[in-house]
């Protein structure tokens, strides 16, 4: 019994350290996120982000890279708290998006802060999408991270996405 304990333990652990171990972290004054090294890193601010993480295009005729990205808006004077600002999110995503559909909306509670989870498809030019998004109102800032994939490959990334987007930590109260 002790030797299956052993054994047991010695796979789950190098399961955990060999998983962890091709990944990299993205640290800010404000965050720090984990992400696979197979995937690209721009924080060029393209389109008001802190930063995209980029997926590989998954063959020849692939023209959507999946991506997780980040993006802080100071809400300073507007009064805007995080019921608020899921309140304004749906409508837009109702409104602007095309065809916009929500599928899930929740509120979460972790590590001692409160964030809202938004599961919604919507259209992008010729791309039919599914979007993850995190919001977090912190000191009047709303952060909003994003994954963003075909709807047709969304399954087959949303467990490394929902790993890199876990990872995420706000480090200012």
């Amino acid at each position: 019994m002790r030797k299956i304990l052993i054994f047991t333990f010695l796979i789950i652990n190098s399961i955990f350290v060999f998983g962890q171990a091709d990944w990299k972290t993205v640290n800010d004054s404000n965050y720090i996120i984990e992400y696979p090294d197979n995937w690209e890193l721009n924080k060029s601010g393209q389109m008001g982000t802190k930063f995209i993480l980029f997926s590989k295009l998954s063959n020849s005729s692939d023209k959507f890279r999946e991506n997780v990205n980040l993006i802080i808006q100071d809400l300073t004077g507007s009064n805007i708290e995080l019921n608020k600002y899921v309140e304004i999110s749906e409508n837009q995503i109702k409104t602007l998006v095309t065809n916009g559909k929500i599928i899930e909306s929740k509120r979460i509670s972790d590590k001692g802060f409160e964030y809202h989870k938004m599961i919604y498809t919507g259209e992008q030019g010729v791309f039919d999408l599914k979007f993850i998004q995190y919001y977090w109102v912190i000191n009047n800032k709303a952060f909003v991270l994003t994954f963003t994939a075909e709807i047709d490959e969304f399954d087959n990334y949303v467990q490394l996405a929902s790993e890199i987007m876990d990872s995420f930590k706000i480090l200012s109260k």
